[in-house]
């Protein structure tokens, strides 16, 4: 059963007459998802929605505006983090990495920009498939180990010299590669640039000014806020199959690659400032909303051309171990759509089919688009980007 209710910032009865939406997410709910969440906006006014349960095995329907992990979408935050702090003049976009971390012994070449535009070539310490089909592994993120490690904690530094004793995928802005690592040296670029932690930095420039009150930078803290929808993981062991709750965990194998935590409504403000240009400089908005040609990734962002029916809309989504977000806009920001599920995860990643539906489906809906655009890699090295 779906339950409906119009975002506060509507007018009376505006958002309620959606059928389409609600049709899309009854649909996302008895097709391998646990639980959905919505939230739009467009000249129709604003909408949000809920279908499905808050957990496995309960009767307590989805939230509508419930905290989850947003995955891989946590890189356009700091990819906007990054870019505030070059507004300030702070942090050099074209400066090479290693000048703010000398540590790691980074190539040179590598600057600030080709870590936001996954162009340095860094290995992702959460693995990559390479040309041959072939996986090489990182930090563990599948099956009984994984499960055994989840309350483990990684420490950037370890993460990156973990990413750096393996050979780099291509020469600094000769090819493409979407890297987790890329997003843990951004991260620690804004550290050491202002010698304030990413949390205070992202409160200070992002969530203060936009009001976000449910949007956390976790750290390796492995709790969610009150209230929030609860996400499984299902692997063999030991010959038999077990399903377990992983709700609670520590992100910090994932790191900055993946491991905020927000709201439907917090994520639908921040993308639609960000749209709208009420948080970059019109200039840095220019420069994060051009993509790289060979993946159209731009800096943090993905640029997805609709064609006629929809022009070009935004969007950075993500998915980590049982949960998901989308994360959609417009040029002007004008059109949002914000979405979190949740969700019984697998070694097999068997829900990836369904989230490129989940996106197909709303973005359709919304935008007029009938294909939604790359996610990044699917499966949790980012569990989707």
């Amino acid at each position: 059963m779906a339950t409906t209710h119009p975002d506060r910032s509507a007018g009376p009865d505006q958002g309620q007459d959606r059928p389409e939406l609600l049709r899309a997410i009854e649909e996302l709910a008895g097709s391998g998802f646990l639980g959905v969440q919505l939230r739009v906006s467009d000249e129709r006014g604003s909408w949000a929605g809920s279908a499905g349960a808050r957990e496995r095995g309960g009767d307590a329907p989805a939230l509508t505006d419930g905290h989850f992990r947003i995955g891989s979408s946590t890189k356009s935050f700091v990819a906007t983090t990054v870019l505030l702090l070059v507004a300030e003049g702070r942090i050099g976009l074209d400066t090479p990495a290693d000048h703010y971390l000398p540590e790691f012994g980074l190539d040179h070449r590598i600057t600030v920009r080709m870590l936001l535009q996954h162009t340095s070539g860094v290995f992702s310490h959460t693995g990559e498939l390479l040309a041959d089909g072939t996986v090489e592994p990182g930090v563990p993120w599948r099956g009984k180990e994984w499960v055994d490690l989840r309350f483990h904690t990684y420490r950037p530094e370890e993460l990156v010299r973990l990413a750096l004793s393996r050979a780099p995928r291509f020469a600094p802005g000769e090819g493409w590669s979407y890297s987790n690592t890329n997003y843990v040296l951004a991260r620690l670029v804004i550290e050491r640039a202002t010698g304030r932690t990413f949390a205070e930095e992202l409160r200070r420039l992002v969530l203060a000014p936009l009001g976000l009150t449910g949007t956390v930078a976790p750290g390796s803290s492995p709790e969610l806020p009150e209230p929030h929808h609860h996400g499984y993981y299902r692997y063999r062991d030991g010959g038999q199959e077990r399903t377990v709750d992983v709700t609670r965990h520590d992100p910090s194998w994932v790191a900055a690659g993946g491991d905020m935590i927000s709201t439907t409504q917090d994520l639908h403000t921040y993308f639609a400032a960000l749209m709208g240009g009420r948080l970059l400089p019109a200039g840095l908005l220019a420069e994060m909303r051009t993509p790289e040609e060979r993946a159209g990734y731009g800096l943090g962002l993905f640029a997805q051309d609709l064609g006629p029916a929809g022009g070009t809309i935004y969007h950075h989504n993500g998915a980590t171990i049982g949960s998901a977000a989308l994360m959609y806009g417009s040029a002007d920001g004008s059109r949002v759509l914000t979405a979190g599920l949740n969700f019984v995860d697998d070694p097999e990643m068997s829900v990836a089919a369904g989230f490129q539906r989940a996106q197909q489906l709303l973005v359709g809906a919304v935008f007029g688009g009938e294909q939604a655009g790359p996610a990044g890699p699917a499966g949790p090295a980012g569990s989707a980007g």
